[in-house]
Order: structure tokens, then C-alpha cells, then sequence
């Protein structure tokens, strides 16, 4: 399978962080990466990998130079906005069950009406087992919807603006229904029916999930578009999918370190959680995950210390590999277009990020750029610089930043994105390709 078919299918596998970690953790593991909790001691040559919370993972390959003069890293997130579903989530009215959501990320709410969801995720039980969801992808799945209001009826609607006219309290999803009450009925068995589809919901959890109302609470499901990446245009020369941002870049960072056979420098691919509502908590950049897992990878090599820690974090280099926004013809006047990342371009490195004036910003040392530049051309690997759009428009941060306060060169490198943080984005399938020599090119930089 070429390299954009199998980013295709790793699309398909992984709609939620907990999906894209097992599966980069079942590619590792073909490539022969071990479980670091398995590994007492390590040597040029071994590869092996390290997961928190199955929703973030770092992948190391031993070079044969000491780790202290640092690594060669790869870093993408692997979360995409979504809608979360609440933790006392279902409930009928007037006939429709609903489940409640709360939105993750930066979204356009309007753009996730009227279109078929999937909905993914773990239920936990008290009794310590974990339950896999996954409803809405396969052909015979039920899908989910949220409802709009229909043309005749929106005059109001229609008047408010485009971040109120879809309120985030009435994104939730439709998942069953009921017909109204017979006007024969008696009071008594209109009593009865009460909810009843609601309890209809509840009792098809339970029989075929083994699931509780209360087991909402500990659950963790995400709202996702449903279906399959497909090739978009008739030259096929496009990729429409979900979860592009930041996946298109995870995947062909991971790849790219699974495919190096043999290095001098020690290699790592870091793929974490929560890039989109700021790299927070355990699992996101913004934690100690990143530097704990180094750390366990120098005492197993034998020399462990605070400074050895702190000289590879120094001394290392680093592609941020995260998307930037592609020019869009239809909206031109948001661009500068001599700045600007176009599909088809090949990977597209942004010195800097942040909004307006810079804020948020890491900004990349030309020296380094200038090292990427001649490793590049040397391979004959397309590549652009860009920025995300005219300085006054705003603007987007990345994890560069965040790994930048340790000392080491970093540079925002990834792939071009048509319609970014939309349920359905765009990319190209040749700079799907072109990131994935980029990233190959640069884990054999010494």
C-alpha cells in the first residue's frame, strides 16, 4: 500500500486520540517497537515506545551517538475539533431522544448540522472494564444527526451572526424517536408511555453495551463526522477526510520514523492530546510528558542524570509538524499570497505562528531553516514558507512553542489544509507524499 492509501486507512482507523495512539502503537509494533515498561535496558539500534492514558505516544529509535547531544524529533498533535458528549448526556423531549454535547476546539457550530455523525469512545465501568463505541461507520451503523431549523421558519435565524445563529447548547445529537401519544389514549397509559423512547435507548445500551444511564459519567465518546477519506476531484488528485488537521502530519511523521532503518542520532516521534483548547492537561505538549519519557530513556541507557536530561532537550532539533491554512481562491482577500501555502506546494514550513503580532508565536532560528533548506533541496523534496493569512486577520498556535523553552531549534513543518477545522477537510495527496520525504529527510540530519 502507497503511502497515501495507508494514510487513508490509518484516517479511516483513527477518529479520536485513543484511536490514532493504538494504532500508531500496532504499526510500532510491526516495525519491532517494544513496550518501554518491558525494557530494562537499551542500546543503539532498539526501538521502543511510550504511551500516556492510550492518548498520546512517543516513539524512540536508539541511535548509535550518546543522547546527550540531543535528538531528532518529530512532534503532531493527534486531537481534532469534535463534539463531546456531557456526562449526563440523555434525554427526551416531545418524542426525540437527544444526547447533550459540549463542543472541542475551534469550530464553525453551523457546519456541523444536518450532516451524518459517528459517535466513538470508552465507556468505563465501575467494575474496572473499559467499553469500546463505535457506532455510525460501518454500512448497516445508524448514524446520528443534529437537526436545523428549516428555510420557511429562520427569518430570525438567518439575522444573527455566524458564531450566534447555531447556539453551542442546541448542538445535540438526535439518536432515537417516539410517535405522540394516541388522542385515545387514557391518561393512565399516557402515564406509562412517558419517555418511552428514552427508555427504549437506555434498554438497547444495556443489551448490547452492557450500559447504565449512570455510566454516562465515566465515559469518555466524541461526535465525529461518519464515513470514510475519499478522493476528491476527478483527477483524483485531492484527499477529503476528517481530522486532516493535525492527522496528516502525524501519520507521515510516524511513518517516516518507522521506515529509518538506521540512525546516529537518536530519533523521536511525539504524538500528543489537547493541541486544540491549548496542549492542557496530562496529555497534552504542555505537560511533562515529553520530558519524562526521555527521561526514562536515558536511565535505560544507563547514565541517568538531571543535566544529561537537560543537555539532550538542548541540544536537540525539532520539526513541529502541524498544518497551515492553504490559499483559497474564493477567499483571497484574507491571504498575502507571496506567503502563502498552496495545495500541491509540497510541505510548508511557517517561521512563525501566533496571531497579529506574533503573540503566541515561536519563532524559528534561520539558522536552522537554513540547515532544513539545503537537507531539502539535496533530496529533491518539494517544500514552501508560508504564513497562516494577512498579519491583521489573526492567526493559530502549534506546540513549537512549548517544546522551544528547552533550548532546542524548532520550526513549524507540515502539510497545507483547504477548509481547516471544518468536519471535512482538504488536503493534497502530493504533499501528503512530500511531508513524508520532508520528515524522512530530516530525521537523517546529524
Amino acid at each position: 500500500m502507497d503511502i497515501v492509501e495507508s494514510y487513508k486507512n490509518f484516517l479511516k482507523n483513527g477518529k479520536t486520540e485513543r484511536e490514532c495512539t493504538s494504532e500508531i502503537i500496532r504499526l510500532a509494533e510491526e516495525k519491532g517497537y517494544k513496550d518501554i515498561n518491558k525494557v530494562e535496558k537499551l542500546k543503539a539500534g532498539d526501538r521502543v515506545y511510550i504511551s500516556k492514558w492510550n492518548k498520546s505516544v512517543a516513539l524512540f529509535h536508539i541511535g548509535s551517538e550518546p543522547i546527550e547531544k540531543g535528538m531528532n524529533i518529530l512532534g503532531a498533535h493527534i486531537d481534532s475539533p469534535r463534539l463531546d458528549i456531557k456526562q449526563n448526556p440523555l434525554y427526551e423531549s416531545d418524542f426525540i431522544v437527544y444526547l447533550n454535547t459540549h463542543y472541542y476546539g475551534g469550530i464553525k457550530k453551523y457546519q456541523w448540522v444536518t450532516i451524518p455523525l459517528a459517535l466513538h469512545g470508552v465507556v468505563c465501568l465501575k467494575d474496572g472494564k473499559t467499553i469500546n463505541i463505535n457506532v455510525g461507520e460501518k454500512d448497516d451503523d445508524p448514524v446520528f444527526c443534529i437537526s436545523d431549523i428549516l428555510p420557511h421558519l429562520a427569518q430570525k435565524q438567518m439575522e444573527g451572526n455566524a458564531r450566534e445563529f447555531i447556539p453551542g447548547e442546541i448542538l445535540d445529537l438526535i439518536c432515537g424517536s417516539s410517535s405522540p401519544d394516541s388522542e385515545e389514549e387514557s391518561d393512565e397509559d399516557k402515564k406509562k408511555e412517558k419517555e418511552s423512547a428514552k427508555k427504549n435507548i437506555l434498554k438497547i445500551l444495556k443489551d448490547k453495551y452492557g450500559i447504565e444511564e449512570k455510566d454516562f459519567n465515566s465515559a469518555e465518546l466524541e461526535v465525529v463526522p461518519a464515513g470514510a477519506p475519499r478522493d476528491l476531484g476527478f483527477d483524483r488528485s485531492l484527499i477529503l477526510a476528517y481530522g486532516q488537521d493535525d492527522r496528516s502530519c502525524a501519520y507521515t511523521s510516524v511513518q517516516a520514523i518507522l521506515d529509518t532503518e538506521k540512525t546516529d542520532k537518536t530519533l523521536c516521534c511525539l504524538c500528543v492530546d489537547k493541541e486544540e483548547i491549548g496542549s492542557v492537561g496530562a496529555t497534552g505538549m504542555a505537560s511533562h510528558f515529553m520530558e519524562n519519557a526521555v527521561a526514562e530513556i536515558i536511565a535505560r541507557l544507563g547514565d541517568y542524570s538531571e543535566l544529561a536530561l537537560r543537555r539532550c532537550l538542548n541540544s536537540s532539533y525539532m520539526l513541529s509538524s502541524d498544518v497551515n491554512s492553504a490559499y483559497d481562491p474564493m477567499n483571497a482577500g484574507l491571504y498575502d499570497k507571496k506567503n502563502s501555502s498552496f495545495l500541491g506546494g509540497g510541505i510548508v514550513f511557517n517561521k512563525y505562528t501566533g496571531s497579529r503580532g506574533k503573540s503566541g508565536a515561536s519563532d524559528a532560528s534561520p539558522e536552522f531553516i537554513a540547515m532544513l533548506r539545503n537537507a531539502l533541496d539535496n533530496g529533491g523534496i518539494r517544500y514552501q514558507l508560508a504564513e497562516l493569512g494577512k498579519v491583521d486577520q489573526g492567526g493559530g498556535g502549534t506546540i513549537a512553542y512549548l517544546a522551544a523553552k528547552y533550548g532546542m531549534y524548532v520550526l513549524d513543518a507540515g502539510v497545507a489544509v483547504l477548509s481547516m477545522h471544518a468536519p471535512w477537510e482538504i488536503t493534497s495527496r502530493f504533499d501528503i507524499e512530500e511531508a513524508y520525504k520532508a520528515y524522512k529527510e530530516f530525521l537523517r540530519i546529524k
